[in-house]
């Protein structure tokens, strides 16, 4: 399958509650997204952000297979302190954002930052909107939908999902991070999204989406 390499916003695709814009990020062409000001300042927890539909969608079908990306997130300064650089991918997008499934990353949780307490098993989250937001995930189904994982922010980290019927795998740098074998939704046809939430100032490069 071919690359996309994100160097400008490809045609249809849709912006869900973000802002997004080519840039040059060392050397690198890539899409600079990020929350809009509007959601980010007047928005609420839990209602437009935080585990909510805040993407690039992308006009690429998809349902089971894998998908590769090269990120980089940090903050933005406009965020509450509660913000680890979250970005990551969207799939399986339906209608826009009446549901999908996400695998995103937490740098500011990881090996590299050596952060306090439970922070440095959470660097990797997977959830499902709307029913399996992380929140309840941890409270419901502990450690089984995050995981630690040796990153940190303002880095390049090449992130890959293998979506199956039965479960998906997280690899960062071609590592296994976490391994899910209890789903929370069912296989569909949908589209795939770049993912990020409140507070992160995310870079995307090189896409790869690898139909099963």
């Amino acid at each position: 399958m071919p690359t996309h390499t994100l160097d400008h916003l490809p045609e249809g695709a849709v912006l869900h509650g973000v802002t997004a814009e080519p840039v040059d990020l060392d050397g690198r062409p890539c899409l600079r997204v990020e929350l809009t000001d509007d959601l980010t300042f007047n928005g609420t927890w839990g209602v437009d952000f935080v585990d909510q539909p805040t993407y690039v969608e992308l006009p690429i079908e998809f349902t089971t297979g894998r998908i590769d990306v090269a990120l980089r997130s940090r903050l933005n300064g406009k965020g509450p302190e509660e913000c680890r650089a979250f970005a990551g991918l969207a799939y399986r997008i339906k209608d826009g954002t009446k549901a999908f499934e996400s695998v995103y990353l937490r740098p500011l949780n990881g090996l590299k930052v050596d952060p306090p307490g439970p922070r440095g098993q959470r660097a990797v989250q997977h959830f499902a909107y709307p029913d399996w937001p992380f929140d309840r995930l941890r409270e419901e189904r502990p450690g089984l939908y995050e995981s630690a994982a040796d990153i940190g922010p303002d880095e390049w980290i090449q992130l890959s999902v293998d979506v199956a019927a039965d479960g998906v795998v997280v690899r960062i740098d071609d590592q296994v991070v976490l391994q899910v074998d209890q789903p929370l939704a069912e296989p569909s046809i949908g589209t795939v999204g770049l993912f990020v939430d409140i507070g992160t100032e995310a870079f995307f490069a090189d896409l790869q989406v690898t139909p099963a």
